[in-house]
């Protein structure tokens, strides 16, 4: 969808997100761990999910109901996160054990062991461009490994507690990590420097509440909404955009340990201690609209009894101008800290 902002007769910004049309749907159901689902991942082309267990166990499960899974055995301890390649060409797996392992999803399942992390490594990212890794762990770090060389490069170490989350931007030219020291910090790969240290998570305290804990979240690819996963048996879907709660899922039987949207967003898969793999279809849809007509195509998404979902909890609001002035400050404060930088790299004898 088209969001304009006006001032008189003049339309002064231009934004372009999408919205959802209708309540999402569970398509699939896979059963075979024998604990908790820490993690989830989609394939790039859809044919494949990965999951990771308490149980240690790595499993690779195909979409079409006619294929068997595969059993993953190496791990010694607990699995806490699982990503394939964004080639699909490997499967990327951390665990309590304190190992990142890189394994080929096929029946022979051949790995790689990567171990410099000091305690549990928590979450692992590839860049996009396939060729980097970025790990990080509650030894209070966040590690970057090149995936053919199979080599530790370097160590992030700002944070002051457990490192939850670290990943890659679009462009592969930061990294965003979140820590149990309640801080988000973002940094640069290149000069390996924390460049913005947010204090707080601001924007949802009075739409975003749960009972339990939040145990792990994804973008969609549009980057206007995330899902959460949460230890009170729900999953929020949340909008960026204007800072609003669009829906609460039911669907596990307990804690929601892990959730991913598919790489088109048409997809999404959660994972919880009931030992379930659930699988929706997001129902976002783009709503394109003429400049000169302002009018949205979408429908009202509408709550329906036969499906494991809470109805919308507030109607959708019009992005503010403070809001998109924000938005615009924050960018343009990122891209200048990146203007300095590559000038300082094309002109090594100056100084800014």
């Amino acid at each position: 969808m088209n969001y304009f902002i006006w001032h008189g007769n003049k339309v002064t910004a231009h934004l372009r997100i999408l919205l959802p049309c209708s309540d999402p749907t569970l398509e699939r159901h896979f059963k075979g761990h024998r604990h908790t689902v820490t993690s989830v991942d989609f394939s790039c082309s859809m044919k494949q999910i990965a999951t990771g267990s308490v149980d240690s166990c790595v499993m690779i499960w195909n979409m079409k109901p006619q294929m068997r899974a595969y059993r993953f055995d190496g791990h010694k301890e607990a699995v806490t996160c699982v990503q394939f390649s964004p080639s699909g060409h490997l499967v990327a797996s951390t665990s309590r054990d304190k190992t990142v392992r890189l394994w080929v999803p096929s029946m022979k399942a051949d790995s790689t062991v990567f171990r410099a992390h000091t305690a549990t490594v928590r979450c692992v990212n590839f860049s996009c461009d396939g060729q980097t890794m970025v790990t990080s762990s509650d030894d209070k770090t966040i590690k970057l490994w090149t995936v053919h060389r199979q080599k530790f490069l370097f160590s992030f170490s700002q944070h002051m507690n457990w490192v939850r989350c670290a990943k890659f931007s679009p462009d592969d030219g930061l990294i965003v990590s979140c820590s149990d020291d309640k801080t988000i910090k973002l940094w640069d790969k290149k000069t390996r420097e924390c460049i913005h240290t947010f204090t707080e998570h601001a924007g949802f305290e009075k739409t975003f509440s749960s009972v339990g804990a939040v145990n792990g979240l994804s973008f969609h690819p549009g980057g206007n909404f995330l899902i959460t996963a949460s230890s009170d048996s729900t999953m929020k879907i949340l909008d960026l955009v204007e800072g609003k709660l669009l829906y609460t899922l039911h669907g596990h039987q307990g804690a929601v340990t892990c959730v991913a949207f598919s790489r088109a967003g048409d997809y999404f898969s959660s994972g919880g201690s009931d030992e379930q793999v659930l699988v929706w279809k997001s129902n976002f849809d783009e709503c394109i609209e003429s400049s000169n007509d302002v009018k949205s195509q979408c429908k009202s998404a509408e709550s329906s009894q036969s499906r494991p979902t809470v109805s919308i909890l507030e109607q959708r609001l019009t992005l503010t101008e403070d809001k998109l002035k924000e938005c615009l400050e924050n960018q343009m404060e990122i891209g200048l800290h990146l203007q300095n930088r590559d000038e300082g790299r094309r002109w090594p004898n100056q100084h800014c």
